[in-house]
Formats: structure tokens, sequence, C-alpha cells
């Protein structure tokens, strides 16, 4: 296949890029520069995407999106939260479309998400079928995924990643917390009730590459089967690190650093997460407990 996918600097759009690549796909990274030979040139903020561009690209993996914990949630970075995943979303998708209409064009469009669209739920199992939720994350991802919508209009199959947590060493979550851990100074957020529903990075590569044929649409939770609460997160990567992890973090630092709402919505509360579309469609996860991820992740063997 001839895969386009935006974002493909990041963590997980770097290692999509390689992974398909080994599998013997075509990738065209879609750059916000002058493109070089195998790339595609976009403006996303100004609307700019040449459909021609995209006349021979089969599918289409959408992940690119200022990041959500980079900075403090100033209204000037919440503004560039949503609009660098809404206008993107909206640019590629119109692209899309007008390449369809002149008969070319990709017929699949896998464009990010997030699990934050369920808002904070507290115990509440959550699978693809429950509604969005409330707050700053679950409107930004419904107007993420709406932005789809030209692209759907134009018959081209669209599945909406709602990526959790993905762990890796390499960054995101796990690399910022493994220093403290090592130290023995890591701990539980809080009371660490709140759920945290992970996904290694392998599993995360792995889904998206079988919903580039798997025949499904719509919603898919990209998180492995089992979530966890952030205290068992913290007592297993202490286990497989063989440091303690007792000291539980209290709610004023992170809020004091962060933001209270940045804070709140990464790190005091969460939501119970499960794969049921993807499961039912017949993926295989790599990882399906934590600590067995983890020791994969972080080359620890067994207990």
């Amino acid at each position: 296949m001839h895969i386009a996918v935006t974002g493909s600097s990041g963590l997980i759009g770097s290692a999509l890029v390689t992974r398909l690549r080994a599998q013997g796909h075509r990738v065209s990274p879609v750059v916000r520069r002058a493109a070089r030979d195998g790339e595609i040139a976009w403006d996303p903020a100004g609307g700019v995407l040449d459909p021609a561009a995209l006349a021979d690209v089969d599918a289409v993996v959408h992940l690119a999106g200022a990041g959500i914990g980079d900075k403090r949630w100033t209204a000037a970075y919440k503004d560039e939260i949503r609009s660098s995943r809404v206008r993107s979303t909206d640019t590629l998708a119109r692209a899309i479309a007008t390449a369809r209409q002149q008969g070319s064009g990709p017929s699949v469009l896998l464009s990010g998400s997030a699990i934050g669209i369920y808002g904070p739920r507290g115990d509440e199992t959550l699978d693809e079928s429950a509604a969005r939720g409330q707050g700053f994350l679950a409107d930004v991802c419904a107007e993420w995924e709406a932005a789809t919508a030209p692209a759907q209009a134009a018959g081209v199959r669209v599945a909406h990643l709602r990526t959790g947590i993905v762990l890796s060493p390499a960054g995101g979550a796990l690399k910022k917390q493994l220093p403290l851990f090592k130290l023995g100074l890591g701990g539980r957020f809080g009371k660490g009730d709140a759920w945290q529903s992970w996904i290694s990075l392998d599993d995360e590569l792995g889904a998206v590459e079988f919903l580039l044929t798997a025949e499904v649409s719509g919603a898919v939770n990209l998180t492995a089967p089992e979530p966890v609460t952030g205290a068992t997160f913290a007592r297993t990567l202490g286990r497989v690190l063989k440091r303690p992890a007792a000291l539980p973090v209290p709610s004023f630092g992170p809020k004091l650093l962060l933001g209270a709402e940045l804070a709140d919505a990464l790190l005091f509360t969460g939501q119970r997460v499960v794969p049921g579309v993807l499961t039912a469609a017949g993926y295989t996860f790599q990882h399906t407990e934590l600590e067995a991820a983890l020791r994969s992740l972080l080359g620890r063997p067994a207990a």
C-alpha cells in the first residue's frame, strides 16, 4: 500500500513510518516544510493540501496535533491544541474528498483522536458505545472527529483512533516518570484511584496497521484490555524497576507546576476504557497485562 502519514516526526508517527516501511509499504510523510523525495507538503493551519498529491495514496494515517501535556493550558495554548487538530483534519478530509471526486485518492482514513472524549468517568467501564463526556478534552475530541465528515461523505472508510496512554521509554508519560521511579522517588498521584487506560507502543502500531485493512469504521479505542488505577500502575512500575514506589504525589505540586486544569485532566482523573471494537474485529494484543508490557518495553526479565 501507499500510505501517507501526518505527525510523522512524533513518537507514534516516527515509529509507525519505520514499521510500515519494514512491512514493505510505501510511506509518504506529510510535512509542513518543502517536501523532499517521497514526502507530501501541506499547510494545515492555512488549509492548504493539494489533492493531486494524494492521487496515488491508498490510505492516510493522521496523527498531527500539538502535544496535550507539552505546555501549561493557557487560553492561547488550548486554542492551539484545538486548532492543530480540527483545522488539520478538515484540511486533510477536504483534500481527500476532492481527490475521490476526481476518481483517485485514499479509500481509508485513520484519524487520530483520544480517550479524552469520554471525560472523567470514575469507575465506569467505557467501550466505543459510551456517550461522549464533558470538559475541554472531550470537546476537542468531538470536534476533531467531526472534522473528518468531508472524507466520510466522499465514501472513504474513516476510523477514529481513540488512543489511550501510549507506553514507551522513548517518549510520552512513561519517559517522564522513569527518572524518578529509578531513583525510588516515584509513586501514585493523589489517592491513586484514577484509571489509566494504557497501550504499549507495540500494540498502538500493531492496531493501526491492522486497521489499514480491517473493515472497521467509526470510533476505535486503542487501549489494552486491562486498564489499571494509578496506584496499581505505580506499584507495578516500581516492582519492574525493583525500586520502592510508596511515596504519594500530593495534588498541589503538579497543579502548581502544570496548572490545575491540565493536572486534573492528565493525572488526577481518568477513564476506564476497553477496546471493544478492536477485540471484536479480531486484533490480537501483544501486551494485555501491564507488568508484562513494562518488562518488555524496559528490557526487564520476568520476576
